[in-house]
């Protein structure tokens, strides 16, 4: 398989997955053209549009994507029904097309039918995790957001975290802020800075990095709660998650 990232809009991502019959899946189309100027360098056939939720900057190329390739599949959660989505995938479900085999993995939080879809090594993720941060809460709860990334971060290590935002600059900053003698922190946010100077993408990333630099992921350490003031006991990763989340949201 390959792995085809194609910038959109401001700072979003849409992924292609293609395998050596040349079929690929669409992951969360927020423009049509970039990816049909994509399909056509690359000869691919599109067989299949994956959505992650319902946000206009995840759909947008939906409409014309399927006008164009009447023969494609669009799956997604139901919240995703009426933006083009016939296929409606729940929690747990494996998805077979073509070639492609996806786990659907249910993220609620930032929207909360969020859904995100692993083909291994691969996490196409939306906007519920992504390097360094996690996704805003529009209509979830913190709970809901904490055991969402819970469960992503029970995947493998060598997963490729396939986000669709490039926000990792601002994530570390904020990181940094928060943590500012974590070695760690210090130096990937140092390594990100160089990368978009020089208008370089951050992600995929792994998930065993990304668990040594995205605080959304490490609530259950206690230099962390300690930082944020949370003390220690069974409830504090979840009070130092929402701490946190607060604490970004004004950042």
């Amino acid at each position: 398989m390959e792995l085809i990232r194609i910038p959109a809009l401001s700072d979003n991502y849409i992924w292609l997955l293609s395998n050596e019959n040349s079929e690929c899946v669409i992951v969360d189309p927020s423009q049509a053209e970039p990816v049909i100027e994509m399909l056509s360098q690359r000869s691919l056939i599109p067989i299949a549009i994956l959505l992650t939720h319902h946000h206009d900057d995840h759909v947008g190329g939906v409409a014309e994507l399927v006008k164009k390739y009447p023969n494609i599949d669009v799956f997604g959660p139901q919240e995703t029904q009426n933006k083009g989505a016939e296929n409606i995938i729940h929690n747990q479900e494996r998805i077979i097309v073509g070639s492609f085999t996806f786990n659907v993995i249910g993220t609620p939080g930032h929207t909360l039918g969020h859904v995100a879809y692993y083909c291994e090594p691969y996490l196409f993720c939306g906007d519920t995790l992504f390097s360094g941060g996690c996704g805003r809460l529009f209509e979830g709860t913190a709970q809901q957001m904490f055991s969402s990334l819970q469960r992503l971060s029970a995947l493998p290590d060598n997963t490729l975290i396939c986000c669709a935002h490039e926000y990792t600059l601002s994530n570390m900053t904020f990181a940094h802020h928060i943590m500012p003698e974590n070695a760690l922190i210090t130096d990937y946010l140092a390594q990100v800075s160089e990368m978009r100077k020089n208008l370089q993408p951050t992600v995929p990333i792994t998930l065993k990095n990304e668990k040594n630099i995205n605080l959304f992921l490490k609530s259950d350490d206690i230099d962390l709660q300690r930082i944020l003031g949370i003390t220690t006991n069974t409830y504090a990763p979840i009070k130092t998650f929402t701490k946190l989340r607060e604490l970004k949201d004004n950042f």
